[in-house]
């Protein structure tokens, strides 16, 4: 695959091609979105655009892969030798200390047969700690013509001091897409809200209301739904172990569906306050999540680029605290008073 063939990802493409074009490529970076699989082939293309020998050019500047030459072909098949892959293992799960000095050793020597080194971490959210320190050094001193990839569906789970080391490129598609009429007309009235002048810390608490209705809805609707469905509701003679074990794993899935439309109704939150910061870089209406909602121009406005760019990063860091045991509502309390609105 090359570029050309993600279509329904133009934003982040396009900004990755620009870097490109302009000779601005980073270091590292971290790309997020909601199907691994399509990150991966992102990451892909993107090494072979880097090492390819019959490049789509613009202005001289390589923007896609011809996808058929040998490099094209050696990095699709994984055997690519600058080209190098980290996933979580199939038993623990976890990207490994071995794995990623291994893979830190390749990235420090020149490339074999290309023009890049290229490293590709596919679950850069399963890092175990030491994993994750021992990436940390090379992050923090890159080797020349070299290039470090993360991917990541969950990246509230990647270290900040990792994060905040990468560019950040989210392949989610269009967001405004995926979302239902229902969580549209509550993220209406969230922005209409958060747009009005927040003087008093009264108002930053009727924010927090709001979200916090929401997500007391969301559970009681999770709730419902999968109690109706356990096998708790069809079986009433049931003997004490097995009723006690099936009620523990009906808490558990509950739990964990209830975090996963949480994470929904963040990530809801969080691209319209990009909109925010898009807006506040004056970027075109085609680039907007949320064209049709109101109120992220007034805040960028009032608030300009860093601000605005400070908003994203206190949502990535309470989502990040609500993957721990921290109590939820702290968490969001701290977080919306923490926001520039």
């Amino acid at each position: 695959m090359a570029f050309i063939d993600f279509p329904e990802q133009t934003q982040g493409v396009a900004l990755l091609q620009r870097s490109l074009q302009r000779g601005r490529l980073g270091h590292a970076y971290l790309f997020s979105g909601g199907q691994i699989e399509t990150l991966e082939a992102l990451a892909r293309t993107l090494a072979k655009t880097l090492n390819c020998l019959d490049p789509v050019r613009d202005g001289g500047a390589a923007i896609d892969c011809c996808d058929a030459c040998l490099p094209c072909r050696k990095a699709d098949n994984e055997s690519h030798a600058d080209v190098h892959w980290a996933r979580p293992e199939s038993k623990s799960r976890v990207v490994t200390i071995d794995q990623m000095r291994e893979m830190m050793r390749e990235i420090q020597l020149k490339p074999n047969e290309a023009g890049y080194k290229v490293a590709i971490i596919a679950g850069a959210d399963r890092l175990n700690a030491a994993a994750a320190n021992s990436f940390l050094k090379t992050l923090e001193e890159p080797p020349p013509k070299s290039v470090m990839i993360l991917l990541t569906t969950e990246p509230g789970r990647i270290l900040e001091t990792i994060v905040s080391r990468c560019l950040r490129l989210n392949f989610a598609g269009d967001g405004s897409k995926r979302w239902t009429a229902e969580q549209i007309e509550w993220l209406t009235g969230f922005s209409a809200l958060a747009s009005a002048e927040q003087r008093s810390l009264l108002g930053r608490y009727r924010l927090m209301d709001v979200l916090a209705q929401k997500l007391a809805a969301l559970r009681e609707t999770v709730d419902a739904e999968l109690t109706a469905r356990s096998p708790l509701e069809k079986y009433d003679d049931l003997e004490k172990d097995l009723r006690e074990r099936w009620e523990d794993e009906l808490k558990a899935a509950i739990e964990a569906e209830y975090r996963r439309r949480r994470a929904d109704v963040l990530s809801l939150v969080q691209w319209w306050l990009r909109d925010v910061w898009l807006q506040s870089l004056e970027a075109g209406r085609e680039f907007l999540s949320f064209p049709e909602i109101g109120g992220a121009d007034k805040v960028a406005a009032r608030i300009g680029t860093v601000r605005a760019g400070e908003n994203l990063r206190t949502l990535e860091r309470t989502q990040r605290l609500l993957f721990t045991n921290v109590q939820e509502a702290l968490a969001l309390e701290v977080g919306l008073l923490k926001l520039n609105l």
